[in-house]
């Protein structure tokens, strides 16, 4: 197999438009107001282990 990497510049680009849930249905964060941008970009998000995994019996151990 070819190990190339493909390179793109900047003008070959097509840009990603993000959508978010916002009050029960889906919107372009592109067609948000500014304070509503600012909301979205101070979220945070997590992702959460599962009961019993590693992980969590070491964040327990820690505390």
């Amino acid at each position: 197999m070819n190990d190339a990497r493909i390179q793109l510049t900047d003008e070959e680009r097509t840009p990603c438009e993000v959508w978010t849930r916002v009050m029960g249905y889906h919107r372009p964060v592109s067609a948000f107001n500014t304070g509503k941008r600012a909301e979205h970009a101070d979220r945070c998000y997590f992702n959460e282990s599962p009961k019993g995994s590693v992980q969590r019996r070491e964040q327990l151990a820690a505390a």
